[in-house]
């Protein structure tokens, strides 16, 4: 739920540090002259001093910190602290940070068989937290355990599950392997090599292999579910404590090594984050400096916004950035009357997106949107299959109640999901049944927390099913950051799972999927790109997304932090991996 280079002009990683040229000082600018968006194009507050405790903030918590269970684009960020998947991104402001580099790996991906294998060499001296040294078998094992063992570990993607070579729904992951052997489809010549055999190409590999379900996993140490309450480090931070629920404390790793790791510093003494605390309390304190980092990078609230906006030296510490991400509602397309494409065609044209978007914070938390692919993803092609008019504020329904009589629905009952955390959401999902009222739909709302949104509520087709939930609140961000990356876990019926299951629309078309089979099979970058575009269109006409906002973060830069950067390919967030404390 994350986050576009071609993989052909990845730049190789040097032993030097990659927080670009102006990170290597001993000193650090100060950020009140910064600027707003300053860590948009540069790097804000660079140093290298070491010590202090860096402190997150998250107003709920984590569904998962376990590298292999978790498919929220700020966990991702935050477990290459102490999880290093094959490849990650080079460090950098806006586009520059969506450069895939080499992590785990010593280098990109080498295909062959026409890119339906990928061979990978791990680096040598790199070592979990306890001395033990990583090996290949560890990463295999990962992999088997994130994908495979889906009814432990539901809520991550299950790309691998899609697309190794062997698996013909057999093999139901290592903690049901009676065998022991794994995927023959993962092979482990020897402890520093792994090569991963595909059912087709896959021309953007090494862009999936940066997900953290390629983090190493020690078998003997791993205890199912419950490894994310002491997840075995190879990153720079390791487990000090967790509190679930309430706070989780990194501590510097003994074992990790720069010489083994070009990317990390491992700056601050300490890394602490506090869960389930009030937006408002966190936005405060990133003011104040008692936090330095908003977890979920969602950006503050209303009322923090307004506030920022009226006063030119707070706006300065403000960054206001494009994650490649979309705010929209599903439309549950096995429920009636949504099975019916003329009705949702009709909900399509009865949202009152403008109504929406100030629910959200306004124009600066993004512009209306007409697509499911984002502005700033490749592939993008701008058109609008349900234009709305308006006489003055008001919406014209003509079109709406066209369809609406069409499908021959009449007056109908339905529930709409939100998480009750998110505001911003839960105001959006109460406009949205305004705007429905008007046409004959009646729903009422159902709020959530984001750590059971997907694992137990949205995600799970049973519950929406039985709860008569027509419409589902999301906001989604590329998995990695190219067109496939965006839609092939929200449009592919492939992608449908019983719990953790991100294709909220239960959409299953034939033509999309094989169009997403065929795009990613495609070495020409050009021709997947149009490609995307094209899967767009078709999404749109199946109507079963209603795109809402291109969402836009508005975040605030602790002036005590150093190392700040705004990411593309963490969803617009601050990248995590080097975050320091002024003293």
């Amino acid at each position: 739920m994350r986050r576009s280079l071609p993989v052909a002009t990845v730049a190789a990683i040097t032993s030097a540090g990659l927080l670009l040229a102006g990170c290597s000082g001993k000193g650090s600018s100060d950020d009140s002259s910064a600027g707003a968006n300053a860590a948009t194009k540069g790097v804000v507050n660079a140093s290298d001093e070491k010590g202090g405790t860096v402190t997150y903030a998250m107003s709920d918590a984590p569904e998962s910190f376990d590298p292999g269970n978790t498919y929220y684009a700020f966990v991702y960020n935050f477990s290459r602290l102490y999880a290093r998947p094959l490849t990650t991104f080079k460090p950098g402001p806006g586009t520059k940070g969506e450069q895939l580099v080499p992590d785990l790996a010593e280098s990109m991906g080498k295909p062959s068989d026409g890119g339906k294998t990928w061979t990978y060499k791990l680096r040598s001296g790199v070592k979990f937290e306890d001395g033990t040294p990583v090996t290949s078998q560890d990463v295999k094992y990962a992999v088997e355990r994130s994908n495979f063992a889906r009814d432990t570990l539901s809520l991550g993607p299950n790309y691998f599950q899609q697309f190794l070579q062997d698996n013909d729904g057999g093999y139901k992951g290592p903690y049901k392997d009676k065998s022991k052997d794994g995927l023959k489809s993962i092979e482990t010549p020897d402890p520093q090599t792994i090569v991963f055999h595909l059912n087709k190409p896959f021309a953007e590999f090494d862009y999936l292999v940066s997900a953290p379900q390629t983090a190493p996993v020690p078998q003997a140490k791993d205890k199912g579910a419950d490894y994310t309450k002491q997840v075995v480090s190879t990153g720079s931070y390791k487990f000090e404590s967790y509190q679930e629920g309430k706070k989780l404390t990194l501590v510097r790793n003994p074992q990790w090594s720069a010489k083994t790791d070009p990317l990390r510093k491992q700056l601050p003494d300490k890394i602490v984050l506090n869960l389930k605390v009030a937006q408002s309390t966190i936005d405060k304190d990133l003011q104040s400096g008692n936090t330095m980092i908003d977890m979920a990078g969602r950006g503050v609230d209303g009322q923090t916004q307004a506030q920022l906006l009226t006063d030119p030296t707070q706006k300065g510490h403000t960054d206001n950035a494009l994650g490649q991400r979309l705010v929209y509602t599903a439309l549950n397309t096995k429920v009636a009357p949504f099975d019916n494409v003329e009705c949702r065609k009709a909900v399509e044209y009865a949202i009152d997106k403008k109504a929406v978007q100030t629910a959200l914070g306004g124009p600066i938390r993004g512009d209306i949107a007409s697509t499911v692919l984002p502005t700033d993803i490749a592939g993008y092609q701008k058109f609008d299959l349900y234009p709305q008019k308006y006489t003055g504020d008001n919406l014209d329904l003509t079109e709406a109640k066209a369809h609406w009589k069409k499908c021959g629905a009449g007056n109908v009952n339905t529930t709409i999901l939100a998480r009750n955390d998110r505001q911003d959401e839960v105001d959006a999902a109460t406009s949205i049944i305004g705007s429905l009222k008007k046409i004959g739909v009646n729903a009422k709302i159902q709020s959530y927390p984001t750590s059971k949104y997907f694992s137990d509520y949205a995600g799970v087709p049973a519950f929406n099913k039985s709860n008569n939930v027509g419409l589902i609140m999301m906001q989604w961000g590329a998995d990695f950051p190219t067109g496939y990356g965006y839609l092939q876990q929200i449009l592919n019926g492939k992608a449908i799972s019983q719990s953790g299951n991100t294709n909220l629309s239960q959409l299953d078309d034939p033509d999309i999927n094989n169009l997403l089979n065929s795009a990613i099979a495609n070495t020409d970058q050009a021709a997947r790109e149009k490609a995307y575009g094209d899967i767009d269109r078709k999404a749109m006409e199946q109507a079963a997304i209603v795109p809402l906002t291109y969402f836009k973060v508005l975040m605030y830069r602790s002036p005590k932090a150093t190392n700040m950067v705004s990411t593309s390919a963490f969803s617009g967030e601050y990248d995590y991996l080097n975050i320091g404390v002024k003293k």
